[in-house]
C-alpha cells in the first residue's frame, strides 16, 4: 500500500481537510462481521473478499453436512462453514485494525506554525 496524501488545503483560512475518510472502527467491523457474515469485509472496502468468504462458508457447510452422519452434533455437521465463518470474522477485524492504525499513523493533518505571527 502506498502512503496516502495527508491533507488537502481548503479555502477557509488554511484549515486542512482529510483527503481520505476515516475508516470504520475495528470493533464495529468485528461486531458487524459476527452478525452479518461477509459484511465486515464490505465495510473494509473489499466486497469481493466478503462474497468469497460467504461462498466458501456456505459451500463447506453444505459439504460437511453431507459428509457427516446424522448422529453428529450441530457443530460437527457444519464444521467447515463455521471454520470459514471464524476466519471471516478474524480477517475482517484484522484488516479493519490495520486500516485504522495506518490512517492514525500516516494521515496527520498539518498544523499551522504557532511560532510565526504576521505583526
Amino acid at each position: 500500500m502506498k502512503p496516502l496524501p495527508s491533507v488537502e488545503k481548503s479555502g477557509q483560512a488554511g484549515a486542512p481537510t482529510p483527503v481520505h475518510a476515516k475508516p470504520t472502527h475495528p470493533y464495529i467491523v468485528g461486531l458487524v462481521s459476527i452478525f452479518l457474515p461477509g459484511m465486515g469485509q464490505v465495510l473494509n472496502g473489499t466486497p469481493g473478499r466478503g462474497l468469497l468468504m460467504l461462498f466458501f462458508m456456505l459451500m463447506l457447510g453444505i459439504i460437511t453436512f453431507h459428509l457427516t452422519t446424522p448422529d453428529q452434533s450441530f457443530l460437527g455437521r457444519y464444521a467447515g462453514g463455521l471454520f470459514i465463518y471464524s476466519i471471516s470474522v478474524l480477517d475482517a477485524y484484522q484488516w479493519a485494525r490495520y486500516r485504522w492504525e495506518y490512517y492514525r499513523r500516516y494521515t496527520v493533518l498539518e498544523q499551522p506554525n504557532e511560532g510565526t505571527s504576521s505583526e
